[in-house]
């Protein structure tokens, strides 16, 4: 992306976690440790790939900074703000899109994104207008009052989208947003993400599988295996650092597979990773 923002090296970081770790289990029954460790900033406007197998820690690493779970170990502070101590203003700063499928398909794509605005307390002078232009942004305008159930796949992460933007997040998380779909709705999704962060300089921080994507939209990526990080650096740098195959330049896919390959037999998380991720495949598909 390379915004003016993300560009800064003055600027103070977006999103700073500090010596994160978490677990998962109890003695009785095992400990399973999902984020060991670790320690990672993300710059304003900067797009940042969090990249690694099912199992390194990704999701669990989302969910913290989200607030979706509680710190058990080391701190994250979004825009200055400690999640812990300050988590309904911290709330208030993130945009989430998540692999599992988050609209209620009895409701019209409008009415999602109205729901999404009175949970972020959108004064309600503000609302219509609020909604609409996001509707707009991602190009629904005209599918806004059909149920959401009779949305494509490709419509369906677009409306995810439109609720994770109402609020006009200044960090937003998309957690494997494209999963399922195909190559035209993978890059209408992206397409609104670039707009709204070359508009508004925001941050956004991703997980995907698609390593062209990732090379395409991160700034830098942060590589993840057993909950620890294992590489960071901007695509092109993290390339230029492995041998590739066959006397060829190696590919984001080479650095993928050369940090990942010790830890694709540990995931002790990995199959309910792949049960969720063919539930949202097969509803988006």
């Amino acid at each position: 992306m390379n915004t003016d923002m993300a560009s800064s090296p003055g600027a103070a970081p977006a999103v700073e976690i500090d010596h994160l770790s978490h677990a998962f289990g109890n003695r009785r029954h095992g400990r399973h440790t999902a984020v060991d460790d670790l320690t990672l900033s993300v710059r304003p406007g900067e797009c940042l790939g969090l990249l690694g197998p099912n199992g390194a820690g990704k999701t669990t690493t989302i969910r913290l900074v989200n607030t979706l779970l509680p710190i058990q170990q080391g701190r994250i502070r979004i825009h200055g703000l400690d999640v812990t101590h300050h988590a309904m203003k911290v709330r208030r700063l993130i945009g989430y899109v998540p692999q599992q499928l988050s609209i209620e398909g009895a409701l019209t794509g409008r009415e999602n994104v109205e729901w999404f605005a009175r949970l972020f307390d959108i004064p309600r002078s503000q609302r219509a207008a609020r909604v609409e232009s996001v509707l707009e942004m991602v190009d629904l305008t005209d599918a806004a009052e059909r149920l959401a159930s009779t949305f494509s796949g490709g419509m369906v992460r677009r409306l995810e989208l439109a609720q994770a933007l109402v609020n006009r997040p200044a960090v937003l998380v998309l957690d494997e947003p494209t999963v399922g779909l195909d190559p035209v709705a993978r890059d209408s999704v992206w397409e609104r993400v670039h707009q709204m962060q070359i508009e508004h300089g925001m941050t956004v921080i991703i997980t995907t599988h698609y390593m062209d994507e990732a090379e395409a939209m991160c700034d830098r990526v942060a590589m993840m295996t057993h909950g620890r990080l294992a590489a960071l650096g901007a695509p092109e740098e993290l390339r230029a650092a492995i041998p590739g195959r066959d006397g060829d330049p190696a590919t984001l896919e080479d650095v993928f597979r050369h940090y990942a390959r010790s830890g694709l037999n540990e995931d002790q998380g990995g199959i309910r990773n792949v049960r969720a991720g063919r539930r949202t495949a097969s509803r988006v598909g």
